[in-house]
This record gives structure tokens, C-alpha cells and sequence, in this order.
């Protein structure tokens, strides 16, 4: 059952299947979650992930003009999460760990909860900035880069805790993800400067990569020959999210620093409504998994933005 994402791609001959999930927002109950993952569990994921969106500020504006800051928690967290999928379906859960809004002991007390409730697979990302922040600023003492974070789980596999006094420590076992950019992290200078500090991360103690959604192979397969070639070794599990509005031709581009192909944006286009652009993105994203799955990648990672009715369409044709 404790599984790590590497000990599955390793005792597999095959192409894998994973999904990501959205927390449910805050005053949904377990079924929320459930509606995603029942239509996907023929397909056996042999792990699913779980995003974490840190909390909220807003500021409210008082009768005397001063201005009272307001933390607003709008989905529940990673922990509670993770153990009711691992306990309701017995699959391997990968919950994200983020450094916005986080101190260091806040991520420790965090891992230590999943290492008592035996979830050994993490996804290390530092998150975006707060909303209307343009830059990321981490918690006082918090972990300014996902690096700080990997290094911080490294230790703790290695029995070093942030109190050093600590008696009776035992090692954990994590195994840590971290997250790649095929078309380069929007706050990159450039692609080697990206593909530097990853290799950084996968020496400090990162097994595994999951890229950003992309919508062309070429940009995967091109990344994939770039990591290798700087001597990045470990497997890289390709993330793919199928269209599904018209809109999204826009906003993807924007919020995700992703290239939509030209022909991709002309087949939504001629769409008459989104019930025919999200047909689109399945067709679209079942020739993107079956080109994958032909190369031999490891797993096949699919975003599902808290609906899963597409993904299993596409799991259909592909698995």
C-alpha cells in the first residue's frame, strides 16, 4: 500500500495513469470529492494528487479608516484530505506542499501528520503569489523557494528535525516531486537558468518531476531531451488538461505561461458552444496521451480542475 510514486514507474511495464484533484471549497463535504474520483477509479490510478491554494488576505476598511486584515481559509487541507482518499480507496494519495503561507515548523508539523498517517509521497511546489500581489513573498520564517522545502523533507528522511534537541526522532521516507516547466516557469530569465535550479532541486533530494500542462508533444519531448542532456536522470511524468470553454484560449495562456497551437485555437474557434470545445479537449487530449503512451512515458498526470466527466473519456480511449 505505502507505495512511492518511483517504486510504481518502477515495477511498471507500461504507461501509468494519475490524476490531480481541487480541495473542495470550504462547507462542501466528502462527496464533493467523491463525484471526481468514483468515474475515474476503474481506470487504477496508482496515485492521485491533491493541490493546496494557501489561505486568503483581505482587507477590510473600518468605521475609524483604518484597515483590518482578514485571513480567509477557502478550501480544507492537504492532511485531512489526504487521509480520507487513502483510507476510503486505499490508493496512493500525493498531496502538494507549498510555501506560501507557511513557516518551516508549520510545513514540519504538516509532514509529520502524513508520515503518522503512512502518506510517503509529496509534491513540493512554492506557489503562487497572494491575489494582487505581483511577487512571491514567503511567511516570516517560512521557505522562500521550493528547494528551501526539499531540503527541509531531505533532512527530516534523514532524521533531522527543526529542533534539534528533539529526542526519539525517527527518519521519514518521502518521496518528493517537484513540478517542471516544458515552456519555461514564467519567472525564469530564461530556459537554462529553469533547468539549472531544477537540477539543484533533484540534487538536494527530489526523485521525480510533473510538468505544467502543455498542449503540443514537441514542447514535452524537447524538454525531456533538455533535461537529459544536463544530466537530469529522474523520470518526468508529462500533465495534461484537456479545454474545455471557449474562454480558456485566453486565460491559459495568461495564468499558466502556456502556448496553445494554432491549430488547437482554430478548432475552438468554429465551435458553436463549450458542450462542442469540450469534445475538443478530449479529442484533442486523447491524441496528446496516445502519442505519450507510444513513446514510453511513465505515467500519463491529468488535471481536472475539480471535474473529472472528460478525463474518463480519455482514459477510456487510452487505457
Amino acid at each position: 500500500m505505502h507505495k512511492t510514486v518511483i517504486q510504481h514507474i518502477e515495477s511498471s511495464e507500461g504507461t501509468l495513469f494519475s490524476f490531480e484533484l481541487l480541495p473542495p471549497l470550504k462547507g462542501q463535504d466528502f462527496g464533493a470529492i467523491q463525484r471526481s474520483i468514483d468515474p475515474l477509479m476503474e481506470f487504477k490510478p496508482s496515485f492521485i494528487n491533491i493541490t493546496y491554494h494557501q489561505e486568503e488576505v483581505e482587507y477590510e476598511t473600518l468605521e475609524n479608516g483604518l484597515m483590518k486584515k482578514n485571513v480567509v481559509r477557502k478550501r480544507p487541507g492537504s492532511v485531512g484530505i489526504s487521509a480520507a482518499i487513502k483510507f476510503r480507496y486505499g490508493v496512493n494519495v500525493v498531496p502538494h506542499i507549498i510555501c506560501g503561507g507557511f513557516t518551516r515548523e508549520d510545513t514540519e508539523n504538516a509532514l509529520i501528520d502524513l508520515n503518522f498517517l503512512g502518506v510517503n509521497n509529496v509534491l513540493v511546489v512554492r506557489g503562487d503569489p497572494q491575489p494582487g500581489m505581483k511577487t512571491f513573498i514567503p511567511e516570516p520564517n517560512g521557505n522562500k523557494y521550493a528547494i528551501d522545502t526539499v531540503i527541509q523533507i531531505a533532512n527530516l528522511n534523514k532524521g533531522i528535525y527543526l529542533d534539534e534537541n528533539i529526542r526519539n526522532s525517527r527518519s521519514t521516507n518521502f518521496c518528493v516531486g517537484i513540478a517542471g516547466y516544458p515552456e519555461k516557469h514564467s519567472e525564469a530569465p530564461n530556459m537554462e537558468s529553469g533547468i539549472h535550479f531544477l537540477k539543484k532541486k533533484i540534487e538536494a533530494g527530489a526523485s521525480y518531476i510533473v510538468t505544467q500542462m502543455f498542449f503540443d508533444n514537441k514542447k514535452y519531448f524537447d524538454f525531456v531531451k533538455l533535461c537529459r542532456e544536463n544530466g537530469i536522470d529522474v523520470p518526468i511524468i508529462p500533465g495534461l488538461k484537456p479545454i474545455s470553454t471557449r474562454n480558456q484560449i485566453a486565460i491559459i495562456p495568461k495564468t499558466f505561461n502556456v502556448e496553445l497551437p494554432e491549430d488547437l485555437v482554430k478548432e475552438v474557434l468554429k465551435c458553436k458552444n463549450n458542450d462542442d470545445v469540450r469534445a475538443l479537449g478530449v479529442e484533442w487530449a486523447i491524441a496528446q496521451s496516445k502519442e505519450l503512451k507510444d513513446a514510453g512515458v511513465p505515467v500519463l498526470h491529468y488535471y481536472t480542475m475539480g471535474k473529472s466527466d472528460n478525463i474518463r473519456k480519455i482514459a477510456l480511449d487510452v487505457f
